[in-house]
Parts: C-alpha cells; sequence; structure tokens
C-alpha cells in the first residue's frame, strides 16, 4: 500500500478519494474504469479468461451442479420461502454485519460489492420484512458468492454456489426462538443433503455461551443421534453468537464438511432492536455435486 500511494501522490490522495461524496467517486471511478478498458485488448482479455480465477468457469459440470442445487432447494419445506437474491449487495453488508474484512470482498465502483454469502443478503431481506411484520420470516435462496481471499486450488474456489437459509424473529422469552428455529434450519439443511447423498450425517454443535446448552440440547432432540459436540472449535468465534454448528457427512471413511452456521446479531444491527433474533445456515452445492458415486439425483 505504501508503495502504491507514494506513486499516487501519498496519504493525501487516499483522503481526497475517500472523502468525496458517493456520486462524485463513482463519477471519477467510472471515468478511470472507462480509460482503463478502452486500452484492453482482445488477446489481454483471452489472456485473463485463461489465469484470472475470478472469471474462470467452474471445472463442474452444469448438469451436475444443477441437479445438486435443484434437488436442495426441492428438498425444503414450504415453511422456506426461496427467494432471488441480486448478485449484488450494498457495499460494506459483509463486513459490516459479520465482520468479514473488507479485502476478501470483490467491491464494486458503484458503491456496492458482490455478494459473497447468501446469508447476508438473506437477513437484509428478511429486516426488511421484519419491519412490516410480527411473524418469524423464514427464507432461502441459492447464490453464486465470490470471495477474494486467497486459496489454493483450481480456478472454481474463487466462486461457487452455497444455498443460504434464514429464520428471523424476535425473542419471546425463555430461547423459545432460540430452540426451535436453530433445530428447524439444521433440519432442513440436512433434508437437503439427505436428498442427494445415502451417508451417514453429522452436526457439530459448538456452544458459545452457557445460556445456550438448552439450544443445543433442543438440536439433540430434533435430531437424535446425529449431533455431537465440538466445544474446542476455533473458526466462527466473534462471527457467531450463542452457538454455532458445522454439517458433515461420512463417505468411504472419509468426512466432507457440507455446512455451517449459527446465530448472529445482524437485524439487531440493522433494525436497531437488541430484541431481534437470526439463525443462519449455508450449505455447499458445489461440494454436494462433487461427492462421488453415493449420488442419487
Amino acid at each position: 500500500m505504501p508503495r502504491v500511494l507514494a506513486k499516487a501522490g501519498g496519504e493525501r490522495t487516499l483522503e481526497l478519494l475517500t472523502g468525496l461524496p458517493g456520486a462524485d467517486l463513482t463519477t471519477l471511478m467510472l471515468a478511470v474504469m472507462r480509460e482503463r478498458a478502452a486500452r484492453l485488448s482482445g488477446p489481454e482479455l483471452l489472456r485473463r479468461g485463461r489465469t484470472d480465477r475470478f472469471v474462470a468457469s467452474s471445472d463442474i459440470p452444469f448438469d451436475r451442479l444443477r441437479a445438486a442445487e435443484s434437488a436442495a432447494l426441492d428438498a425444503l419445506g414450504p415453511e422456506f420461502e426461496k427467494v432471488t437474491l441480486s448478485p449484488l449487495a450494498p457495499l460494506g453488508l459483509h463486513s459490516v454485519l459479520g465482520a468479514v474484512h473488507q479485502n476478501k470482498v470483490v467491491s464494486t465502483i458503484r458503491g456496492s460489492e458482490v455478494a459473497a454469502d447468501p446469508t447476508n443478503g438473506l437477513a437484509l431481506e428478511a429486516a426488511i420484512r421484519r419491519q412490516d411484520t410480527e411473524e418469524v420470516v423464514r427464507l432461502a435462496a441459492s447464490q453464486r458468492v465470490v470471495r477474494a481471499q486467497r486459496v489454493d486450488g483450481p480456478a472454481m474456489f474463487a466462486h461457487f454456489t452455497l444455498l443460504g437459509l434464514v429464520a428471523a424473529g424476535r425473542d419471546t422469552g425463555n430461547l423459545a426462538f432460540e430452540r426451535r428455529y436453530s433445530a428447524e434450519v439444521i433440519q432442513a439443511m440436512a433434508d437437503a443433503v439427505r436428498a442427494q447423498l445415502d451417508a451417514p450425517l453429522e452436526v457439530r454443535l459448538t456452544v458459545l455461551d452457557p445460556r445456550f446448552s438448552a439450544v443445543a440440547d433442543a438440536i439433540r432432540e430434533a435430531m437424535p443421534g446425529e449431533v455431537t459436540d465440538d466445544p474446542e472449535r476455533e473458526t466462527g468465534r466473534g462471527y457467531y453468537t450463542g452457538l454455532c454448528f458445522k454439517l458433515a457427512c461420512h463417505l468411504d471413511g472419509e468426512r466432507f464438511e457440507l455446512g455451517d452456521g449459527g446465530f448472529v446479531p445482524w437485524t439487531q444491527e440493522l433494525l436497531g432492536n437488541r430484541k431481534e433474533r437470526l439463525f443462519i445456515g449455508g450449505l455447499g452445492i458445489d461440494r454436494l455435486a462433487t461427492l462421488g458415486d453415493q449420488r442419487v439425483f
């Protein structure tokens, strides 16, 4: 960053650009992108198409991925309303709500960012709906997302499809919302997996707040024999609150992680109401589509 700033005129340049009104910054950046695009050639675009992991096509056959996506969506019960999310989100949606570093999100020059997780977009949609209803809002969406962090592996890892589920409502006391809807979301995710894989499933629970032991008990009761404790989990602490989980399957002696989720305070932040509750879950459709000969779709 210091090297780039030195070439661009120093810290003052960054301060000036950051301080511009949104519309003015967009106008300036559009001009910059227009000029840069005008200098490109066909061979340069071809090179980008072959080497840029953000724009390269996935290695997963289209029919296989579509079948996995359709099977997962078809397995959801009618209580989850399926919505079509925009591929873009408001600038800062992932970093403000989920504390994800902005460098891990593909930001645009129009004050938006490319979707990196459908649960963020679903949380925003749920908050909008919660302004007009006292009812619990349950939503689902399948979305191709992009993440900018460096990863090892083929180009397809820069973009992939996730099935997101959220349940948003109000605290009614005695952890009633938490006990009911966490189990409901996890069961829905498990049903989406069972529709495609004939394999044992495992839900690993991590209780982040001792009060949520009762929530863990409710999940165990709803899914007997499939729930284990994972108190040593490190990932997700600071992202999730109360309780989080991982969903995995066992195939040919190997364990494959398929999904992740937990409680987050996003609707509290969006609506400015500490009584709001939100439970989210995300399921990797690409992983489901590539899990060997156990597929039944």
